[in-house]
């Protein structure tokens, strides 16, 4: 089945995969593309809408990003959000300048008068908050526009062409500062564009199952399983597609949880699939040794995973594919064109030029983490798996800051422990969506025994969030940090320090590295 589409087009904003989120949470199929995608090739995937996320830049600087110009020709509806909305008025006639001694000039909260009679806006209220962000602001709006929303600060908060389907807005109605800006995506998508809502997990199972089995025919596929939501859902997946074809392999690395690997053996002892636990703690240790950089201990990661499958696809005899739990926000933060790359996530960016393998499967790549969830539940995956936390595919590595060695791994492994048994004591596991240890490569002095000490120090990460795209940091009673801190530093050697991170995201990533 076809699903109609909806192309966000990048400009560098942080808010951009949130846009795509919200988007598909209508129950509408969209991708992100690059700024630069010609027209021609957006024209190919028979879009029904195009949105133009915010970005960092400003319209006017020669050196900012700018659209096709033939996009405006397509006769599709756009919609522009905050550096979107001013390209919209920049390309087609109209002037964006600096706001001059704070008039226009918005960031936060802002009080915000809607006209409801434009399609944008219908159902809504006169008056709602809306979340700005924006030193520009549009000094003359292009020829056919009409403004449809302003502020006490701004006159053209939104500005709408509804007979040729062109709308911008100043504000970001994709976060969730703005009240109504589910409703305002909504009435672009549904009103302006013309969904139908034809993109559900029931839906993308039986698609992705069909393609599967199209795709892997009579071949042998073998599944990188980690034992986490992802890679768990691809297995069952692909177990409900191709069946005995399909060999999981377990890469136990040495870089996992405190009895990790003996829990993911155990739960899928129980399935009706091949399962082989590869056992490469030394290879991988040998691998990282002295290796410092983040990005260098991604993809040392990534490509001895690449090289284990092989070595295991050997042993099986003839196997065509290898199949990844990648979903989209890997796919994203990997960086495409001119994207930046946030992190190179090891089963995307931190691939290896050449991979023995005929194909590489990944049939969640289209999905959101909370798409996965919700596909697992469709293909009837006990809720322990589905809902279990994310686990980075590096591992401890990226929780290790600096060189990796066993010892810090065990360090790490014991300590997290302890974090995760006083969280579940507390009665606190449901109320976080992601919460681990982290050892820094930071020492410093302490006293232990009434002698000197120059240990290391622990961090502790807890995050609240819908989506992982954006996360707020967990507030964890005193109480339950106290003990956590006093077990850490009487039950684990050579930590003498625990510090709690409350850093959001944005502006840091939920991993350290």
């Amino acid at each position: 089945m076809s699903h109609q589409t909806v192309v966000i087009l990048d400009f560098g904003g942080q808010y951009n995969q949130l846009i795509a989120r919200r988007v598909r949470e209508q129950e509408v199929y969209c991708e992100v593309k690059p700024y630069s995608t010609p027209a021609e090739d957006l024209k190919a995937l028979n879009p029904i809408g195009i949105i133009f996320t915010g970005g960092p830049n400003s319209v006017y600087d020669p050196a900012a990003p700018q659209a096709d110009p033939e996009l405006f020709r397509l006769g599709v509806p756009i919609l522009g959000i905050c550096y979107g909305c001013q390209l919209l008025a920049h390309s087609l006639g109209g002037q964006v300048s600096p706001a001059q001694g704070g008039t226009a000039r918005e960031y936060g909260k802002t009080e915000t008068f809607f006209d409801s009679s434009c399609k944008l806006f219908q159902g809504l209220p006169a008056e709602s908050v809306t979340w700005m962000s924006h030193g520009d602001y549009m000094e003359r709006i292009p020829q056919g526009f009409r403004l449809a929303a302003h502020s006490a600060a701004c006159p053209n908060v939104a500005i709408a062409d509804e007979a040729r389907g062109f709308y911008g807005v100043q504000f970001h109605p994709e976060v969730n500062h703005t009240p109504q800006g589910a409703a305002i995506l909504r009435n672009f998508l549904y009103e302006i564009c013309g969904a139908k809502g034809d993109w559900t997990m029931e839906d993308y199972k039986n698609t992705a199952i069909r393609r599967l089995r199209e795709v892997i025919g009579e071949g042998k596929v073998l599944l990188a399983l980690s034992g986490g939501v992802d890679s768990s859902v691809a297995a069952a997946l692909l177990a409900e597609a191709v069946g005995p074809q399909l060999t999981c392999v377990f890469v136990d690395h040495g870089l996992m949880r405190l009895n990790e690997g003996d829990e993911v053996e155990a739960a899928f002892a129980k399935w009706d699939i091949r399962f082989v636990r590869a056992n490469a703690e030394e290879r991988f240790l040998s691998r990282l040794a002295g290796v410092t950089e983040p990005e260098a201990k991604r993809k040392i990661i990534g490509e001895e995973f690449i090289r284990v499958f092989e070595a295991e696809a050997k042993k099986l005899g003839k196997v065509d594919y290898l199949a990844q739990g990648t979903i989209y926000p890997d796919v994203i933060e990997s960086g495409a064109g001119d994207a930046a790359v946030i992190k190179s996530h090891h089963n995307v960016g931190g691939l290896p030029d050449y991979v023995d393998f005929k194909e590489i499967v990944e049939p969640l790549r289209l999905l959101f983490k909370d798409e996965v969830r919700t596909l697992g539940r469709e293909l009837g995956l006990p809720e322990y798996l589905v809902a279990r936390q994310p686990f980075p595919g590096p591992g401890l590595a990226i929780r290790v800051i600096g060189d990796v060695t066993k010892e810090k791994l065990d360090m790490l492994r014991q300590a997290d422990f302890i974090f995760r048994d006083e969280i579940a004591k507390a009665g606190l596991s449901g109320t976080m969506s992601q919460y681990f240890a982290v050892l820094t490569n930071m020492r410093s002095v302490g006293v232990m025994g009434d002698g000197r000490t120059y240990d290391y120090t622990l961090a502790l990460r807890s995050v609240t969030t819908s989506d992982f795209m954006t996360a707020d940091w967990s507030r964890i009673p005193y109480e339950v940090l106290d003990r956590v801190s006093v077990r850490v530093v009487n039950e684990v050697p050579h930590i003498n320090r625990v510090l709690y991170d409350i850093t959001s995201k944005p502006p840091a990533t939920i991993e350290y590295e």
